[in-house]
């Protein structure tokens, strides 16, 4: 017989290290036994407390923050659990990558909680209008917050536009000041910080994802620097960070155009007068391709592990067929 769920707690998990997997419950939080279970950082879960703490069940997940496995695998790695925003965290010194912005953006989107981009280091470079306007350009629709954790500059308005009560999960590469970040919001240092090296790139400080309470009654989740962003195979995510050009194909003499060339093309056409930036196009290309590239490898390894199945039934009914 199974374990007793009426003596189940509910719960949060709030770290996962190297097999380590603590859940936080009413005044306690304490490391469990999660069995068989793939758990994430903002999992609800329901656990026993007494004896050997352990995971009964997964509740299902509302939100899933998810990128193509860093392997050559065609997998998903999973990153965090029922999260309301994604804060796509991009330092401005050095300048601001917008390609890493709109790859981050595809992959919020894909999740289902709402972007936010953050651009820390505020007090490092003053941000001119030409900045604010290509950061923009590059996250149509979505808030774009200029702060500094050192100084304080746009801190404020951070924490009211994340509200009370919210879950966010932080992204973002090495340096880029999540650590900080969450430092600043919670209080108190949480998280460990690093300087940034010479050449300007990061220094991984966060190892592994954690759920920070915050006295607002929100939460957050930090995660290790994201060296590169595997696209998951969700062209649906990519038509909203580039929401501009799919407005502007609507207006195509046809249906199917590629924009490469083909009469009336209202992108190309946008391109020619410079409203519509020539980076932006090369950009949703690039990222058009990889996701459909994702998405065929992994329709192949689910029919590779479907043909597996099928195998491993065939040749137990045969086992059990030539029984005496």
């Amino acid at each position: 017989m199974g374990q007793d769920l009426g003596a189940a707690v509910r719960g949060r998990v709030v770290r996962v290290d190297r097999g380590t997997v603590e859940v936080s419950v009413p005044d306690a939080v304490f490391a469990v036994d999660g069995g068989r279970h793939t758990l994430l950082v903002g999992d609800w879960v329901d656990v026993t407390t007494d004896g050997s703490p352990a995971v009964l069940r997964v509740h299902p997940r509302a939100t899933v923050v998810s990128r193509a496995s860093a392997d050559r695998s065609s997998s998903e790695q999973a990153l965090a659990a029922n999260v309301d925003v994604v804060v796509v965290v991009e330092p401005l010194e050095p300048a601001p990558s917008l390609g890493r912005i709109e790859r981050l953006l595809a992959l919020a989107w894909s999740s289902g909680a709402t972007p936010l981009v953050v651009l820390t280091k505020h007090d490092l470079r003053t941000m001119t209008d030409e900045d604010v306007d290509a950061v923009r350009s590059a996250a149509p629709g979505v808030e774009v917050l200029p702060v500094s954790a050192h100084t304080g500059a746009g801190m404020a308005e951070l924490v009211e536009h994340l509200g009370t009560g919210r879950s966010f999960v932080l992204l973002g590469p090495s340096g880029a000041g999540k650590s900080t970040l969450v430092n600043a919001l919670a209080g108190d240092p949480h998280m460990a910080t690093a300087a940034v090296r010479g050449d300007g790139r990061g220094r991984h400080t966060t190892t592994h994802r954690e759920l920070v309470e915050l006295a607002s009654g929100s939460v957050l989740i930090d995660t290790p620097g994201l060296r590169a962003v595997g696209l998951v195979g969700d062209l649906d995510a990519i038509d909203d960070v580039f929401a501009e050009i799919g407005d502007l194909a609507e207006k195509c003499r046809f249906r199917d155009c590629a924009h490469q060339g083909e009469p009336d093309c209202a992108v190309a056409s946008a391109v020619a007068t410079g409203d519509l930036p020539q980076r932006r196009l090369d950009s949703w290309r690039k990222l058009q391709r990889e996701a459909a590239y994702q998405a065929r490898r992994s329709d192949a390894r689910l029919d590779r592990e479907e043909r597996a199945r099928m195998r491993s039934q065939g040749r137990s009914r045969r086992a059990i067929q030539s029984r005496p």
